[in-house]
């Protein structure tokens, strides 16, 4: 005959160590919950790139300026900063008396500085950054063009922002447009020279006219890390959008985390989609 002693002996004593697991999980808790996610420190900005065309929606005719439009899909998005290029300022083409750039600045309601990349049509062509931010310090960059291909010499807007205590750079530049890539190899050098030059850290966009894996895009990979990682956002034509050429670049990487970095489906105000990232400084 089997014995039961040990079995009435064994129950009170299970049952107590479960009582005694059950009271320490209704204790304070800290020791049976995971660590927290370790938190990088930094201030968030949003920036943005966009071509504007000169504020020519492709659907109308040349001359037809609907700088709203512009204005309207910025607005939008809500950026802290944003990268502008083709800006006609006082051309006959887009309006003798009209700053693309100070009317851009007035409807979005944020601080301007424009540069100019060539001498046009009575007036200038160029880029320009706005900011939500006030402008503590601005310059202005030329890329040269080579002795074969000549064209347009292109230009670098550059201004130094703070937010929440953290000083950095912003940037907007338009490189060369020919099929021919010599004029962007050439600018893409000069501008790795010219970074490098800068201590603080700095965040450029634009329209760059290279495809990722292109030879002005490899020299700049030299100094400056990619919003993207393997897959880019395309960003031509707006209407049926086919390759990558505008980018946001930052230097040096590890002072900064992408977030999020999007193309925005918007096809009547420009060629060009607008790109948006938000993006934290790391402290």
């Amino acid at each position: 005959m089997k014995q039961t002693a040990p079995v009435k002996c064994f129950l009170p004593a299970i049952f107590l160590l479960l009582m005694l697991s059950c009271s320490k999980g209704k204790g304070d808790g800290k020791a049976e919950q995971p660590d927290p996610p370790k938190e990088v420190k930094g201030t968030k900005v949003k920036v943005m790139t966009y071509n504007i065309h000169i504020g020519n929606p492709p659907s109308k005719p040349a001359g037809t300026v609907d700088l709203p439009a512009i204005a309207a899909v910025i607005k939008a998005q809500d950026p802290d900063l944003v990268a502008l290029q083709e800006v006609d300022v006082n051309t006959n083409r887009s309006g003798a008396s009209l700053d693309e750039a100070k009317e851009l600045a007035r409807l979005t309601g944020m601080n301007y500085f424009y540069t100019r990349a060539i001498d046009y049509d009575g007036g200038q062509f160029g880029d320009a950054v706005l900011s939500r931010f006030p402008i503590l310090e601005s310059q202005r960059y030329e890329l040269p063009v080579t002795a074969k291909l000549g064209g347009e010499t292109r230009s670098v807007a550059l201004i130094t922002v703070e937010k929440e205590g953290q000083r950095f750079l912003f940037a907007s530049t338009h490189l060369d447009h020919l099929t021919a890539e010599d004029n962007r190899v050439l600018q893409a050098t000069e501008l790795v020279k010219i970074v490098k030059t800068l201590t603080l850290p700095l965040i450029i966009a634009g329209d760059f006219n290279a495809i990722p894996l292109s030879n002005p895009l490899t020299i700049l990979r030299q100094e400056l890390s990619w919003g993207c990682k393997s897959s880019c956002p395309l960003t031509f034509s707006a209407q049926k959008p086919a390759s990558t050429i505008d980018y946001v670049m930052m230097r040096p990487a590890e002072k900064f985390n992408v977030l999020s970095y999007v193309a925005v489906n918007e096809t009547y105000a420009s060629d060009h989609l607008p790109l948006v990232s938000e993006i934290q400084l790391v402290k």
